[in-house]
């Protein structure tokens, strides 16, 4: 355990050194949606959105954005940087296993999007007079299962790839896709139903979350009779498990 949070803190000092994840992973999604806030349009209530502010309806979007950032561009090319050099090779020839470091950097992955999230309720609850999640309990579950699920994706990626620079290549082609699919790149109430039925199944499940977040929101957001709360919850759970034992049978050390 001692060894553990060694690495725990040592992973966390090079975390903070990387000025471009802790910009883009964990304030981006604050500083965008405050930036959205500061336009006065969208902090009015739309008949578009049954009396919701836009800005009210779009929180939950802004958060996944460092989500999707950390799960599957940070970690692979951590990963796969420890690989290039030779880290991995030679910690697996120490009595400090290669698999703790990877349990030290998904940990501290792991805090640094809880982070992010905490930071945007509270300044978007402070500063914009957005409620925070009506359903906390449900809002958590999907958030840590969806983040699981994408983490699983970025592990595949971290698994597969054997350059830094390759996995940031890799790394932006899964963010554009996961964003759009998932429905946070267009407010999702003017995409196409299909897409925003597809986006109700993609990692990590923005339309989840929002339903956790507000009711309202979710209903407006929801293709028509939308998909229940807990089998999205299933699929992203489903997509956590399998993701993460692909990852295993394929991860190489060198």
């Amino acid at each position: 355990m001692r060894a553990l949070l060694r690495m725990v803190k040592v992973e966390t000092r090079l975390f903070l050194r990387d000025s471009a994840t802790v910009i883009f992973g964990v304030l981006f999604p604050t500083g965008l949606l405050l930036g959205l806030g500061a336009i006065p349009a969208l902090r009015e209530p739309s008949p578009g959105t049954g009396g919701l502010r836009d800005i009210d309806v779009w929180a939950p979007t802004a958060l996944v954005f460092g989500m999707v950032m950390i799960a599957v561009q940070h970690v692979p090319a951590v990963v796969a940087t420890y690989r290039e050099r030779g880290i991995l090779r030679r910690l697996s020839t120490t009595p400090a296993p290669p698999g703790r470091v990877l349990l030290a950097q998904m940990i501290v992955a792991f805090a640094s999007v809880v982070v992010s999230a905490t930071l945007m309720i509270l300044l978007a609850w402070a500063v914009l007079d957005i409620a925070p999640p009506e359903r906390p309990l449900e809002f958590a579950v999907a958030f840590v299962v969806g983040y699981a699920a994408l983490l699983g994706i970025g592990m595949v990626s971290a698994a597969v790839v054997r350059t830094s620079s390759a996995a940031n290549q890799v790394g932006t082609l899964l963010f554009v896709a996961l964003m759009f699919f998932g429905g946070a790149f267009l407010p999702r109430v003017v995409m196409p139903d299909v897409l925003r039925e597809v986006g109700e199944f993609i990692p990590p499940g923005l339309q989840a979350l929002t339903e956790a977040w507000s009711a309202e929101a979710g209903e407006l957001t929801s293709t028509t009779g939308g998909q229940p709360f807990w089998p999205q919850i299933a699929v992203m759970a489903v997509v956590a498990v399998t993701t993460s034992a692909v990852a295993a049978e394929l991860f190489r050390w060198e």
